[in-house]
């Protein structure tokens, strides 16, 4: 269980070993059907996925936003780790950067955005504490590799999570029936890491441009929403 999901159930009485299984599940189901289809996915749909009874998902979640609320903590906290585990095991600080940046976006998060503009309430204590940890571990990454030469200086968090939402937002089409017979964007995943593999090569220092406006940080992009 992630650590932002275990902080949104410290008021919550001990679930069962099952019952914790079960709602598991079903938020990782939701997460992928969210990512396939958007947030307005049928729950039914959600349930048959996970393996259990429209019943059970409703006791764990009793509405849309309830699960869409959990489900954003549970990848922030994925995310969060995926960015812990590469910084205690990379010893090379830019390899450690672009490990995070792949696998944060093997989440899926530019399909998952619209989540966090139209479902959430980001002031939400739980939602908070799971952004403030995500931003200090990608602040403490890019720090590092900063520090050993490796990272152009005049760029910050928001910068990376701008980039990464954009390669992994699905194009016009995607997921509709349309894409899936052949008219619409097809594979796509395949190309996602060969561009961010081509915008990680634009972090490395030194800089061969300066870029115009300031570095964004996660607050900016906030203040945008």
């Amino acid at each position: 269980m992630v650590a932002a999901l275990k902080s949104a159930l410290k008021a919550r009485p001990r679930l069962r070993a099952d019952a914790q299984r079960n709602r598991e599940r079903i938020v990782d189901a939701a997460r992928e059907m969210f990512v396939e289809y958007g947030a307005e996915v049928p729950l039914d749909e959600v349930a048959r996925r996970a393996g259990v009874g429209n019943a059970t998902l409703y006791r764990h979640f009793p509405d849309r936003r309830e699960l869409i609320h959990h489900v954003t903590l549970h990848v922030m906290a994925r995310i969060a780790e995926q960015a812990e585990r590469a910084l205690a095991e990379e010893p090379d600080a830019f390899e450690a950067l672009r490990r995070w940046v792949h696998a944060a976006a093997d989440e899926r998060v530019g399909a998952l955005c619209p989540l966090l503009s139209e479902s959430v309430d980001r002031n939400h204590p739980d939602h908070l504490e799971a952004r403030d940890r995500l931003n200090r571990d990608i602040e403490a990454l890019m720090e590092r590799a900063r520090e050993a030469g490796q990272l152009r200086a005049d760029i910050d968090v928001g910068d990376l999570m701008v980039a990464i939402t954009q390669l992994t937002r699905p194009l016009p089409g995607w997921g509709s029936p349309r894409a899936e017979s052949g008219g619409g964007c097809v594979d796509f995943d395949r190309f996602v890491h060969r561009h961010l593999q081509l915008f990680l090569d634009g972090l490395r220092a030194p800089a061969r441009s300066e870029l115009p406006g300031s570095a964004a940080t996660l607050e900016d992009l906030r203040q945008q929403n």
